[in-house]
Parts: structure tokens; sequence; C-alpha cells
């Protein structure tokens, strides 16, 4: 059952635009030391998936620095490994893409390249676990054409939602924009089928100038198809916007969701060498996450605090999220804020959001 991977990078890159403004959605940090497309990158990893295709659109300088030659997943490779996909890149891709299919038909040699049985697709807008390897194999033994991996959620805001039938086959696909409160069978955005059908697909939408994945090749090929549903029933977190980002980080400080999202040291990142974490004197730190390299002589709580911060004496950090190299000066408060990369916050200012409406600092901004 040899798979090989595809990782969109930049599909969902509109649903958060104040943290992809500067950088691809699978680039925005997460969780005091990773990146989002650490996870699918890892999930793909551990179901040992050895070829990753990651296509990218623009704004992925970051990402190729993160991701590098793959070493840190165990995939610098002679043959496969990571490969970066950006536009631009094959014959056909004349234009920049704007949905899925389009960014396929860029990628033909690649897809025509590999030698795989199946295929593995999957966005960066999710953090979850999930083992490709399952899937796989529920597809084989339900003789299915495509696998649609969802997980069951109410309160979600904008996603796709699939109808499902008693023996789980797909019967109708709806996008809902407002957030619903019943329960639903939410995608996931990971698809699986044979590499075979997934080339056959991306030639004919070349030649009939289809666009669109789920409106041109899922929804009209129901019937004549068997598109079934497999449900993931760990762990979900959807990254749909700066609410939905903030909601799912502060979810990590609980002990039982981050054992099960990050317990057995599975989910992989770029290792960076820092020294240990300088707690002042006076310093207090309770129910947080404070990553190596940091200075804290200030008091943290609730919050989630990225490598080499530097929290002065006297401030007050609540309910947030302080990415890399930033500064917080001497005696200034935070609640309930998104502070980017090397934002500088001199001394007493006070700054709040609500947790129903966190306030975004954009990077290197100076208060």
């Amino acid at each position: 059952m040899r798979a090989v991977g595809i990782i969109f990078s930049n599909i969902h890159d509109n649903s958060v635009p104040e943290l992809s403004r500067i950088r691809t959605l699978g680039s925005i940090p997460f969780g005091g030391r990773y990146r989002l497309i650490d996870f699918p990158l890892s999930n793909m990893v551990n179901s040992g998936i050895d070829t990753v295709g990651i296509i990218t659109k623009s704004n992925y300088q970051s990402l190729m620095d993160h991701v590098g030659s793959g070493k840190d997943w165990d995939l610098a490779r002679k043959d496969g490994g990571v490969i970066i996909l950006p536009p631009y890149g094959d014959a056909n891709s004349s234009t920049l893409y704007n949905s899925r299919l389009e960014a396929l038909k860029g990628i033909t040699s690649f897809l025509f390249r590999a030698d795989e049985d199946f295929v593995v697709m999957t966005d960066c807008d999710t953090v979850c676990r999930i083992n490709f390897n399952d899937v796989i194999e529920n597809h084989i033994l339900h003789r299915a054409d495509i696998s649609l991996v969802y997980t069951k959620l109410a309160n979600t805001e904008r996603s796709t939602i699939l109808d499902l039938n008693e023996e789980n086959r797909v019967v109708g696909v709806s996008y809902k924009e407002e957030q619903h409160t019943e329960m639903a069978n939410v995608f996931a955005n990971v698809f699986v089928m044979k590499l075979s059908l997934l080339q056959n697909i991306v030639m004919d939408s070349i030649s009939h100038n289809k666009t669109h994945f789920t409106r041109d090749v899922i929804a009209p090929n129901l019937d004549g198809m068997k598109i079934i549903g497999y449900e993931h029933k760990g762990f979900y977190a959807g990254i749909t916007s700066l609410q939905a980002y903030y909601n799912s980080s502060m979810l990590m400080l609980d002990k039982d969701i981050r054992h099960e999202v990050f317990g057995d040291r599975s989910v992989f990142t770029k290792i960076r060498d820092s020294a240990p974490t300088k707690y002042g004197n006076c310093a207090v730190v309770k129910n947080s996450l404070v990553a190596d390299g940091c200075e804290i002589l200030g008091e943290v709580e609730n919050s989630i605090i990225f490598r080499n911060v530097k929290i002065g004496r006297g401030a007050v950090v609540k309910n947030s999220i302080v990415m890399q190299n930033s500064m917080l000066g001497e005696n200034c408060s935070l609640n309930c804020i998104i502070a980017d990369k090397n934002v500088s916050i001199t001394g007493r200012k006070v700054l709040s959001g609500s947790e129903n409406h966190p306030f975004y600092i954009g990077k290197g901004i100076m208060i």
C-alpha cells in the first residue's frame, strides 16, 4: 500500500488573512514551537509516506526555510522525500491557481513521475493526528473510488458538510458559510484515492476546463463513483478564522488535549538550538506553554509563549499568544492578545481584547 502525499499549503490563506498576509497558512506558528504544516507532514511520515509534495502559491519563503531539506521529518532522501512545488513549475501552469484542482493541474509532472499506488491529499488548516494507513485500508476494504475524511462537530464556522447514507457513502456535499450549531459531518479536507484515478481526473479537467475539485469532480460523480466517508474520531481543530486559531491554541493548555496531540512526540518540527528559558526571581507562570530561549521576569498566565520572547519585570500576560522574538517592556499588561513575531511593546502599555474577539498585533509592530 505505497502512497504519495500532497499537501496544499496555501488553499485556505483567506481564512486567516491577518496571519497569512506575510506567510502561507502552512507557515503559521502554533503551540509555542510548531507550524501548521507540521501536523499533516508528521501524519504522513508516521503513516510511512516518504514522498511528499508541498504545493505553494505565494509568500512561501518562510515555509521553505522551515521545511528545508525535510531532515527533521526524516525526509531528506535521494529518492522521494519532501518536494516543494512552486507555482508555474509545470508546462501546464500558465496562470496562478485559485483552487485545488487548478493547483493540481500545475504539478502534472510530479503526479506522473510518482509510481505509488495511492495518493493522500490534505490541507494545512487542521490540527489533528490521523493514521493515513487506516484510511487507505478502509478505502480498499470498501472498494471505494475516493475516500473523504470527516469528523463529527457542532458549533463550527465555515466548513464543507458531507451527507452520508447508512453505508457511509457520500450522497451530498454542501458548504456552510455561517456558523452552525447542530452536529454535522465536517469534511477535514483529506482525500484518498488511487494515484491513477487522480491522474485521469487532472487530465480530464485540463481537457474540459474544470476548475473546482469538490464542485466539478466530487459533486457530479456521487452516483457514478463510489465516494465514501471515513470518520476521524480523535481531536480535531479547524483553523477557519483568527478566532478559531485563538480558540484552538488555547485548547493546547488542556493537559489531556495536549497529550493527545503531542503526547508521544510524533509531531515533528524544525529543531532549533536555544538556551533554556530563564525565569527571574519575581517571575510567576501559571497554566502556560513557554518555549525555550525566553526570559520571563514578569507574570504569565493561561498563555502560549514562543521562543526567544522577553517579558519585562512587572509585566502581566494573560490569555494571550506571544510569538517568537517579541519583547514586552516593564509593567505592561496584555490580555487576550495575539502578538505576531518580532513585536515590541514598550513599558506601561495596557492592551486587551476579549476571549470572543482577541486583539491581533502584526509582525514587527512596535507599540
